[in-house]
């Protein structure tokens, strides 16, 4: 059997769809069903994570979302001094800095 099988992922989907099929009553407790999900959301971004880190994508995902922390700060920052409220100045940095990071996306 292949080890993708293995992986946590697609075992909750197998099973998953194979209570379905038997239209099994399948009731987990609720501190099991919290942990599984738990479980299963680290395992998918330790997964993401390492395929990340082993391609050269990575460097320029940080460095994007940090250059775009950076300015949505500095907008903020000069907007609060010159303006006086933080409301406006936290949304006019959104406003102008969203634009920008969806047109880098892509």
């Amino acid at each position: 059997m292949p080890s993708n099988f293995l992986d946590p992922a697609i075992l909750f989907f197998v099973f998953g769809v194979f209570a379905g099929l038997v239209k099994s009553n399948l009731e987990v407790p609720q501190p099991i069903a919290k942990f599984l999900s738990l479980y299963l959301l680290m395992a998918l971004g330790l997964k993401g994570g390492f395929a990340l880190s082993e391609s050269t994508v990575g460097v320029h995902v940080v460095l994007s979302i940090t250059l775009a922390l950076v300015l949505a700060f500095l907008v903020a920052a000069a907007v609060r001094v010159v303006q006086g409220s933080a409301t406006v100045a936290m949304i006019t940095a959104a406003g102008l800095v969203s634009p920008l990071l969806l047109g880098a996306s892509g």
